[in-house]
């Protein structure tokens, strides 16, 4: 790694230090300008009134006593708006509620040893009153000046409350664009498919991601081509095995023992069963088929109603309609595994449609003698029976069923999974997504 590497804005770790820094730098800049604008730390100049009122203070208080009543009235000459006036003291009477600009630049001027007082308002007038350091006291009409601002109208709070907005602002849009990327990954990852309809993922963002990307989208064309020639393979694995089995059986045929013909014939019908159920476990169902909306409750419906004609005791109990978006040729062909598989163990089967919210539930139940806890997983694996015998005939199954029907669950958003009935039997549940919002468009 590059010695300063770590901050290269094309990474994440450089992206998130120069954040860091535009963020101190634009803290820094709000405050600056709104100290240079509003300037605290000047003394604000009193008003005119207040001003005079100082200085007249300032000169009475440092003059002889013999020579205050010459000075004041000159200052009564210059200034005949401050109208002041000499008080005896213990006869002013002060307001204590009151600390405003006027009194706070008069303080300042004239420091310490002076006591500056609000007298009550006279005819609409505002006096302030001084003592002097000799006790006298000198009164004056001063204009309060401006109020103070509010505290949250004050410059400080305001240019707390801008920075604070626009730090957060900044960090919730940084925020926004580094986990964006992330947040197509996920949605990659959720609408995973091998069909081809799965758009890349888009090579944008940091470095890291946009690496991260790349080798995703590699790996989904690795796969795919491995998928790919999986199914090109079985598919010649499928044509060579039919022609020998066909000639089997024709050979079968001209076996003159009855019993040793029969058995040959099952033996080779078996086969070519088993051979077709691997290859619907393992082809590529995407590209056969494309998601559209479907009637569920029909789909049960006739299911039960083709099993029924078969002779067998099968039931549809759930809503007269309810439509999701699947591949109807292969939720028919799971429901069938499901209903193959319950009346091969039991004598009465029960096909349940719940509709909730945006989930579907299909429940296929029978009274067979059930699977135990320890081996409800293990069921789901293929080629694994429920039963226990080492021969196959026609009651017995190649352990592909239930798998097949998984893998369709899996392929529509959902799951499937095996519980208890009461008193005796099992129960498939195969829960599915009533819309897929994705697949649908695709």
């Amino acid at each position: 790694m590059k010695l300063f590497g770590f901050f290269h804005l094309r990474s994440i770790g450089g992206q998130i230090a120069a954040l860091v820094v535009a963020s101190i730098i634009a803290l820094h800049l709000i405050l600056t300008a709104s100290f240079l604008i509003s300037r605290p730390d000047r003394a604000e100049p009193p008003p005119d009134g207040a001003h005079h009122l100082a200085d007249a203070a300032l000169l009475l208080g440092g003059a002889a006593s013999e020579e205050r009543p010459r000075l004041l009235a000159d200052i009564a000459r210059a200034f005949p708006k401050l109208d002041l006036e000499v008080r005896a003291p213990g006869t002013t009477t002060v307001v204590e509620d009151t600390e405003g600009q006027h009194l706070r630049g008069i303080r300042r001027h004239l420091g310490h040893g002076y006591r500056v007082m609000t007298l009550p308002p006279e005819a609409g007038e505002h006096k302030v009153a001084v003592e002097l350091p000799d006790g006298t006291v000198i009164a004056g009409r001063v204009d309060p000046g401006p109020r103070p601002p509010r505290f949250w109208g004050g410059p400080w709070m305001m240019t707390l409350l801008f920075a604070l907005i626009s730090v957060t602002m900044l960090g919730l849009w940084a925020a926004h664009a580094l986990a964006r990327p992330l947040s197509s990954f996920a949605r990659a990852a959720e609408g995973f498919s091998l069909d081809g309809t799965a758009e890349p993922l888009p090579e944008r963002g940091p470095e890291e991601i946009r690496s991260v990307a790349r080798a995703l989208n590699r790996m989904h064309e690795r796969i795919a081509g491995l998928m790919a020639d999986r199914t090109r393979m079985l598919a010649a694995i499928s044509h060579d095995l039919r022609t020998p089995i066909t000639r089997l059986r024709l050979r079968a045929e001209f076996i003159e023992d009855e019993t040793h013909r029969k058995r040959m014939l099952i033996d080779l019908d078996q086969m070519r069963a088993m051979l077709e159920s691997v290859l619907s476990l393992l082809r590529n169902d995407r590209k056969m088929e494309a998601v559209t909306l479907v009637d569920i409750a029909s789909t049960l419906q006739l299911i039960a109603d083709q099993f029924a004609d078969m002779g067998h005791t099968v039931h549809y109990d759930g809503p007269a309609q309810a439509t999701a978006a699947a591949r109807p040729d292969d939720l028919h062909r799971g429901i069938t595994n499901l209903v193959e598989n319950a009346v091969r163990f039991g004598a009465e089967v029960t096909i349940r449609l719940d509709v909730a919210g945006t989930r579907l539930t299909i429940d296929v139940e029978d009274d067979g003698p059930g699977i135990s806890d320890a081996r409800k997983q293990e069921m789901l694996e293929p080629f694994v029976r429920g039963d226990d015998a080492r021969n196959m005939d026609d009651t017995t199954g190649f352990g592909l069923g239930l798998s097949i029907a998984r893998a369709i669950a899996i392929a529509h958003g959902g799951e499937l999974s095996l519980h208890d009935r009461q008193p005796n039997g099992l129960i498939v549940r195969m829960q599915l997504p009533v819309w897929q919002p994705n697949r649908l468009a695709a």
